[in-house]
């Protein structure tokens, strides 16, 4: 799409009515999701980008955690291992993130339509916030087992047990799952419920449901609440335990006089690679505070009578579809750089996917030795008879 024709499509959508100067007036061809979509995404040229990064990013995700989780899967020494199960509990929740948000977003971005409001935006909303909170918590728990190995190696085995894994790994799930749940339920406590119609992003995320149902205070800050407690768990943790790490690293080279840089590298590259992992929370945590000032504006503007009814026609600011569109790009990221970083960092990962390669290639090999013997079995007697 060239800029006139963007120009033109924009001309089509009177977005101030003379009512409430709010409610976006559709005329000639648009209906309210493209209009809305253009509100989001005023310069057509960088739509085919934007589809080509996603589309890149979603297959490298697939590829990449699926070769992972196949590789652990057939490791019988590391399948059960703490390190390994926590990790193969990360990729199944990056799997989820990865097939609930991709999609959506890549098929909004084809078709040039913010998301309809319908039970897919429902599942969508509650796999999303369920499998994010499954990743941060488990990011958590990774880290601290990482803590458990490193500074108390001779206990590690027995607070580590196979029962406690098991139990932590469940929790984990149920703890995400109620997450999702209570905001669920929460959801519907606000006062404009429009279970219909064109949603104000591409993406059924939090900020954009809210909105959708007529921000709904409770659920707001319950979210906001677990997810502002979750993160700042995730961070003290990692902190303490990577620290704690570092500190007996350097301890132990204290008396020969020189410095642990192996440890110093391993503790910046991992703390680097989870500002990564939370960038995306980063911004939703930005993306909340601005659709809360639009929010509390919004309903102080209305009055008591239309104030369900209204709320949900504004059109989302330059700064919130700014921060809209940057969440669903970096939503992607971390599914593609979490195998990366804890596979390829781990000496045994790295041996048994090596492993396993070569077997694979064995196999191939034999298998087209095998064909091409039975093909030589089968042209010699033909020879034979030809040249008889």
């Amino acid at each position: 799409m060239t800029s006139t024709e963007a120009d033109n499509l924009t001309e089509q959508c009177d977005w101030f009515s003379e009512e409430n100067r709010t409610e976006p007036r559709v005329t000639g061809q648009l209906d309210s999701a493209g209009c809305l979509f253009l509100s989001i995404m005023p310069n057509g040229d960088a739509i085919p980008a934007l589809i080509c990064i996603l589309v890149l990013l979603t297959i490298f995700s697939f590829l990449v955690n699926g070769v992972a989780l196949f590789g652990i899967g057939r490791s019988e020494d590391l399948s059960w291992e703490p390190r390994c199960a926590f990790l193969k509990n990360l990729i199944l929740s990056d799997l989820i993130q990865t097939v609930s948000i991709s999609p959506a977003v890549i098929h909004s971005l084809v078709q040039r339509r913010t998301m309809e409001f319908s039970t897919w935006c429902y599942v969508q909303y509650f796999t999303g916030t369920a499998s994010i909170f499954c990743s941060l918590v488990t990011i958590t728990c990774m880290a601290l087992e990482r803590y458990l190995y490193v500074c108390h190696a001779i206990h590690y085995l027995v607070i580590l047990t196979q029962v406690r894994l098991r139990h932590t790994l469940s929790l984990i799930w149920v703890f995400s799952i109620s997450i999702g749940t209570i905001n669920m339920v929460l959801l519907h406590t606000g006062r404009g419920h429009k279970i219909e119609g064109a949603t104000k992003g591409l993406l059924c995320e939090p900020d954009v449901v809210e909105q959708h149902m007529g921000f709904p205070r409770a659920s707001a800050v319950f979210r906001k609440l677990v997810g502002s407690c979750t993160l700042l768990l995730c961070l003290f943790v990692y902190a303490f335990s990577y620290l704690r790490m570092y500190r007996d690293a350097r301890n132990a080279v204290i008396p020969f006089n020189t410095v642990n840089t192996k440890a110093r590298k391993t503790v910046l590259f991992h703390c680097g690679m989870l500002f990564l992992q939370l960038l995306p929370l980063l911004i939703k945590t930005t993306s909340d505070a601005v659709w809360e000032v639009e929010g509390t504006v919004a309903m102080m503007g209305l009055s008591s009578q239309d104030q369900g009814a209204s709320s949900t026609k504004m059109t989302p600011s330059t700064t919130a579809a700014r921060l809209h569109m940057s969440l669903l790009v970096m939503l992607i990221v971390p599914p593609c750089i979490n195998p990366l970083v804890y596979v390829l960092r781990t000496a045994e990962l790295r041996r048994a996917l090596l492993r396993l390669f070569r077997q694979w290639t064995q196999k191939r090999g034999a298998g087209v030795r095998e064909v091409e013997g039975v093909r030589f079995r089968e042209v010699v007697p033909l020879n034979r008879v030809q040249a008889g």
